[in-house]
């Protein structure tokens, strides 16, 4: 980008061994600014302010680490909260490896509107909700052949051929085989996409610990949660408040009667998160959650100068 004067600003980094420059630009510094969920005008400001200590620096030529520094120093100055998050993001998209995040629970905890946000803060372009991969496998396994797919997950119970046995809950029981099920689909997206180099979203009742294959998981690229709410009052409210959207398209009457065994499939949710030791999130404050799983992504996934950062922080 050329600065007022005529001085150019060239960034110069390095893609999988191969160096490339390209001009500094306020708009893509700015974008990355909002994602770390700094306002829009107060992003374009702080990126022209870089703009110009550069400027004055006399600095033509910069390394993505160098400037990276700059940006970070600065922003602990005046918005500390700001240069956390901002590293955060920066670590997380400096691995080359395509990131899969899985978000689980039960109807109504709010995964899809935390998968979207994640999805939005990280760049990740492709969100895929469990509900619509069962869909589609709706299409190719007949209601006579696989019925528990063809019924909600709190209600797959009732496409049992044989009731469960002896002591076995048959809503969970409903429950347990409809996620079996669609977790092969699951499996098979998780594995697409890490073939394609792709970093995706998974988010839905059926990603639960324990149904997704375990040499999956034990990738670093590869990262589950779970959500949660503890407050029966506050996870019936979701279903008022998400119903009475005119975009909305089942009726609140449905999840209402079948309210009891929609908690049941929360407890087991929250069993198994226990069980295969995957993070168990309240998610009674949405910018509390995005910012936890941002935290943890980038501590698990990332690696762009994490051990520095976090030594200057302690010493600061």
């Amino acid at each position: 980008m050329i600065c007022g004067d005529g001085f150019i600003v060239m960034i110069q980094g390095n893609v999988g061994g191969k160096r490339y420059v390209e001009h500094f630009s306020k708009g893509v510094l700015s974008r990355s600014l909002t994602r770390a969920e700094m306002g829009p005008d107060e992003a374009y400001v702080f990126a022209s302010h870089i703009q110009s200590k550069l400027e004055k620096q006399d600095i033509d030529l910069i390394t993505i680490e160098e400037l990276v520094e700059i940006i970070i120093n600065d922003l602990r100055l005046e918005y500390p909260l700001i240069a956390e998050k901002y590293m955060s993001w920066r670590t997380i998209k400096s691995n080359s490896d395509p990131l899969i995040i899985l978000i689980g629970g039960a109807s109504g905890v709010g995964t899809s509107s935390i998968a979207f946000e994640i999805a939005n803060r990280l760049g990740i372009k492709n969100m895929v909700s469990t509900d619509m991969i069962r869909e589609v496998m709706r299409k190719i396994l007949s209601k006579e052949l696989i019925p528990v797919i063809h019924q909600s997950s709190f209600l797959a119970h009732n496409g049992l051929r044989v009731p469960p046995p002896s002591g076995f809950d048959k809503v969970l029981y409903g429950f347990r085989k409809q996620v079996d099920t669609v977790s092969v689909g699951i499996d098979a997206v998780i594995e697409r996409a890490i073939k394609e180099g792709m970093s995706m979203v998974i988010e839905g009742v059926h990603a639960v610990p324990g149904f997704i294959k375990k040499e999956l998981l034990k990738k670093d690229n590869v990262m589950m949660y779970v959500l949660n709410l503890s407050d029966e009052n506050d996870h019936k409210g979701r279903f008022y408040s998400r119903c009475g959207r005119t975009w909305a398209r089942r009726p609140l009457q449905i999840y209402l009667d079948n309210f009891e065994s929609i908690r049941k499939t929360q407890d087991y949710f929250m069993s198994q998160a226990e069980k295969f030791n995957v993070p168990l999130i309240e998610n009674r404050n949405v910018a509390t959650t995005i910012d936890y799983i941002i935290k943890d992504i980038s501590e698990t996934y990332g690696g762009f100068n994490a051990k520095k950062y976090k030594s200057e922080r302690i010493n600061d």
